[in-house]
C-alpha cells in the first residue's frame, strides 16, 4: 500500500510543474516585477523548470517500475512545492515591514532553490532520464456514456455466466430468503454482471434495491439504504432523530412483510467476521410471506462461502477473444479505416489483459481515435513487465492498464485525479460539491 501511494504521489508531478510554472509567470509580471534582481532570478527558475518539464513525462511513465525514476520525480515535486510556498509567502505579506524583510530574505532562498533545482536537473543524467524527443498533448479519452446504467453490450462474453446466475436463483424458489454470492478478483466484472441481473426482465415486477457496501461495514447504513429504496419518499424533517438499529429492524420487518418479491444487490462486500455476516442475513430474513433474493459480490471466497445459502458463483476470467471484443467496442474499432493494420496489435494487447474485464475496458477507451504508433506503444509498453515481475495474479493487469490510461491524461486532469485520491475508499462523493471544491482549488492556484 505504501509503495502504491508513493507511485501515485510521483505521478502527479507533471500537473504540479505546470501550476508552478504558471505561478512563476504571474509573479514575474505581478508585485515582484518591482524588484529587477528578483525578476531575473524568477525568470531563470522558470526557464530551468521548463527544461526539466521536457523529461518529466518519460520519468513519470518509468517511475512505476523504476525506483530511481520515482526518487527523481519525488525530489523534483518537493522542490516545486518549496518554490510555490516561497512565492505564496512573499505575496501574502502586504505590510511594508514584511515586504522589506522578505525582499532581503528572498534572494537567499531563491539562490538555494536554483541550486537545488540545478542539482536535480543534473541528476537526471545519473538516473538515465533523457528528455523526450517527441512530446505532445494527448486528448482526454471519452468517459462512459452513462455510469449509472449497464447496457447489454457492456457484458461481452458473460451471457453464459448470467444464465447460470439466473438458473441458481430460480432453483431456490422454496427458500424465503436466498443469498447468492458472486466472487472473483477486482476488475473481473462482478459488479457489471450483478447490474445486468438487476436489470433483467425476470425481476421487472420485483421491488429492487442496490447497496454499495465497500470496506466499511455498517448495518445501520445498509438498513437505512434498503428502507429508503423500498419506501415512498418522505418530506425532510430537520429535527428527525437518527434511528437506532432496533428501529431500523422494526421498519424493515414491516416493509418486507408488505412486499411480495424483493431483489437486493449487495455490491463489494469485504466484512469477514461470521457474527457480522449473520446479523446482516438476519436483518433480511424478517418479512412474513415475502421472498427476498440477495445477490452479493465479493473478492473473497471465504466471505462467499460464509454468507451464501446457495452455492457461490466463482466468476471466471474472460477469454482473449472476449477481451479483444471489449477493446473493439470501447475503441469504436469498426469505424476506423486502418482496422486491418491495427487488428494484430489489438489482439496482442487483449492477451496482455489476461482475462480482466476492467483492463480491457480502460484500454479500449484509451485507444479510441489513437493513431497506429500509439497502439504499438501500448503493446510494447514496459508497464506490462510490472505484472509478470511483481505479481502473477491476473488482477494485477488492472494496475497496468489504468497506469497506461493515466499516462494519456493531460496534466490538469492528473491534478484532478490526485485531488480525488484524497477521499477514502467507499466515500460517497456529491457531484456538485466536488465541482465547487475543484473550482475553488483551481481559483486559489491561479
Amino acid at each position: 500500500m505504501a509503495a502504491a501511494a508513493a507511485v501515485v504521489g510521483g505521478m502527479v508531478a507533471s500537473g504540479v510543474i505546470k501550476v508552478v510554472i504558471k505561478q512563476l509567470g504571474s509573479a514575474i509580471v505581478g508585485k515582484i516585477k518591482l524588484h529587477k534582481k528578483l525578476t531575473e532570478d524568477l525568470e531563470k527558475l522558470k526557464m530551468t523548470l521548463e527544461s526539466v518539464e521536457a523529461a518529466l513525462s518519460d520519468a513519470e511513465r518509468r517511475s512505476i517500475t523504476d525506483r530511481s525514476a520515482l526518487l527523481w520525480v519525488n525530489r523534483l515535486k518537493a522542490a516545486m512545492y518549496d518554490i510555490s510556498d516561497m512565492l505564496d509567502d512573499y505575496e501574502s505579506d502586504a505590510s511594508l515591514f514584511g515586504a522589506m524583510r522578505k525582499k532581503i530574505n528572498m534572494p537567499d532562498k531563491m539562490k538555494k532553490m536554483q541550486e537545488s533545482l540545478q542539482k536535480i536537473t543534473e541528476d537526471r543524467q545519473n538516473y538515465c532520464l533523457p528528455p523526450e524527443t517527441h512530446t505532445n498533448e494527448h486528448q482526454l479519452p471519452d468517459i462512459r456514456e452513462n455510469a449509472g446504467t449497464i447496457e447489454e453490450a457492456e457484458i461481452i462474453g458473460r451471457a453464459k455466466e448470467k444464465l447460470e446466475i439466473l438458473a441458481r436463483l430460480s432453483g431456490s424458489t422454496t427458500e424465503r430468503t436466498t443469498f447468492l454470492p458472486i466472487w472473483g478478483f477486482g476488475g473481473i466484472g462482478k459488479t457489471t454482471l450483478a447490474r445486468s441481473v438487476y436489470n433483467d426482465p425476470e425481476f421487472k415486477n420485483h421491488s429492487r434495491v442496490w447497496v454499495y457496501v465497500s470496506q466499511i461495514f455498517d448495518l445501520k447504513f445498509f438498513g437505512k439504504t434498503i428502507i429508503s429504496q423500498l419506501s415512498e419518499p418522505e418530506p425532510e424533517q430537520k429535527s428527525k432523530p437518527a434511528p437506532d438499529l432496533y428501529s431500523i429492524n422494526i421498519c424493515l420487518q414491516k416493509l418486507l412483510t408488505e412486499k411480495k418479491n424483493i431483489l437486493i444487490i449487495l455490491d463489494d462486500l469485504w466484512e469477514k467476521h461470521p457474527s457480522q455476516l449473520e446479523q446482516l442475513k438476519d436483518m433480511l430474513k424478517q418479512g412474513e410471506g415475502c421472498k427476498v433474493t440477495v445477490v452479493v459480490t465479493t473478492r473473497d471466497e471465504g466471505i462467499a462461502n460464509e454468507i451464501g445459502t446457495v452455492q457461490p458463483y466463482n466468476l471466471p476470467q474472460l477469454s482473449d477473444e472476449m477481451c479483444w471484443d471489449k477493446i473493439r467496442q470501447k475503441s469504436k474499432f469498426e469505424t476506423r479505416d486502418d482496422k486491418q493494420r491495427l487488428e494484430p496489435i489489438g489482439r496482442d494487447i487483449a492477451k496482455k489483459c489476461r482475462g480482466v474485464a476492467l483492463a480491457a475496458q480502460s484500454l479500449g477507451h484509451m485507444l479510441k481515435s489513437r493513431p497506429h504508433r500509439e497502439w504499438n506503444s501500448v503493446k510494447a509498453n514496459h508497464i506490462w513487465d510490472l505484472s509478470t515481475s511483481t505479481d502473477a495474479s491476473p488482477g494485477n493487469e488492472v494496475l497496468g492498464s489504468l497506469q497506461l490510461s493515466y499516462n494519456f491524461m493531460p496534466p490538469y486532469l492528473k491534478l484532478c485525479f490526485a485531488y480525488c485520491a484524497i477521499f477514502p475508499k467507499g466515500h460517497k462523493m456529491i457531484k456538485y460539491d466536488l465541482i465547487h471544491q475543484r473550482i475553488a482549488l483551481v481559483h486559489a492556484l491561479n
